[in-house]
């Protein structure tokens, strides 16, 4: 997923509680809203396991979506030409994500 994917459903969520959150993110239509959903869900059991909190209370203070650090390379083509290619450090991140849950 693209941190624009991303970021888009980011902005729905930031400041709302963790009920709210949960529902806005079910409701939504965006593919980008699953991992998401996932990525509160736990960083709502570690804040109730860890640190003693209640789920009713729990608001998402701040949530940030940043692109991931790229890899440059070049693909060798015909009549010494060569085409840029971009990698990511993970195969399966294209972004990264960060919430604070107060």
């Amino acid at each position: 997923m693209s941190a624009h994917k991303a970021q888009r459903v980011i902005d729905q969520i930031r400041g709302r509680s963790y009920e709210e959150t949960l529902m806005i993110l079910e409701l939504m239509p965006y593919r980008a809203c699953y991992p998401i959903f996932k990525l509160v869900y736990s960083a709502t059991a570690n804040a109730t396991s860890n640190m003693g909190s209640n789920e009713a209370n729990l608001v998402i203070s701040k949530a940030e979506v940043n692109k991931c650090t790229i890899m440059k390379r070049l693909k060798p083509r015909a009549r010494g030409r060569s085409f840029a290619i971009q990698k990511t450090y993970l195969p399966y991140n294209y972004c990264n994500e960060r919430y604070i849950l107060r």
